[in-house]
């Protein structure tokens, strides 16, 4: 009997080790999860202010206008930002072709110089126009495959639980070694990221918070906090007015009608 007993724990040992995920394909699981939570939105817009912070805590304003189309499973998602203020800026567009599996396209419309410029992969990892987000952190939504992940820890982080996961880019003109994650485990929203650089220090947090909840469907923040670690330098995106179903088309995120992005 004793053996029979034994025989039968030792099968159930077994078969649950066989099935345990292992830290990486729960990482995996994990990002695909978050990464699917908007599928459906076809199209947004929104209203964004940005706040510039130096070390000594002056601060800069920037009003824009974001504009952003689903992918298909042919093309993925494509975003435009557009300057509204201040008067030298106004007219400064950046558009953003995602794509699943490598680095995403990026131009930038400079409208002093009437010239459309397509930023290099090598240079995406300098700052958006003075702020502390990379053009990188700017990239298109997806892209599930473009990094590999791991499961760290499960952490309650503000009274939620979370699941802490790391990002390792596949890019190898990234300008990350790793992006660390908290994700909530009820609905799978991000609340705070920090970023390494290439000599693996600590370079950046972002803190991810005032979501709202559009159309009973889709989670959307109102508030992006990004802190430079190396440079004492902050910047602040505030999120307003976000719509959904407006009717964009692709035709409106194309590097012609950059010149005539409003």
């Amino acid at each position: 009997m004793l053996k029979k007993i034994f025989a039968a724990v030792l099968t159930v040992f077994l078969v649950t080790t066989a099935w345990a995920e292992t830290a990486e394909e729960k990482g995996y699981r994990i990002a695909k999860e978050a990464g699917s939570q908007g599928d459906g939105y076809v199209d947004s817009v929104s209203k964004m202010k940005m706040i510039l912070i130096n070390k000594k805590g002056q601060e800069t304003v920037r009003e824009m206008k974001s504009k952003d189309i689903e992918g298909t499973d042919t093309t993925g998602a494509k975003g435009l930002t557009v300057f509204l203020t201040p008067k030298d800026q106004k007219g400064t567009a950046l558009l953003n072709h995602a794509h699943s599996d490598k680095a995403d396209d990026q131009w930038l419309y400079l409208p002093a110089l009437k010239r459309v410029k397509k930023i290099a992969s090598k240079n995406k990892s300098g700052p958006f126009l003075g702020s502390e987000f990379s053009f990188e952190d700017l990239g298109g939504a997806g892209g599930l495959d473009k990094k590999t992940y791991k499961w760290i820890k499960d952490e309650v982080l503000n009274g939620r639980d979370c699941y802490v996961l790391e990002a390792y880019p596949k890019d190898k003109n990234s300008g990350y070694t790793k992006q660390v994650s908290w994700i909530d485990k009820e609905d799978f929203r991000a609340y705070k990221v920090e970023y390494y650089d290439r000599k693996h220090s600590h370079l950046k947090t972002m803190t991810i918070t005032e979501y709202e909840k559009h159309n009973d469907k889709w989670w959307r923040p109102g508030n992006m906090y990004m802190v430079n670690h190396q440079t004492h330098k902050k910047t602040r995106i505030l999120f307003s007015e976000t719509k959904f179903g407006v009717g964009l088309t692709a035709k409106q995120f194309t590097k012609n009608s950059l010149s005539r992005a409003r």
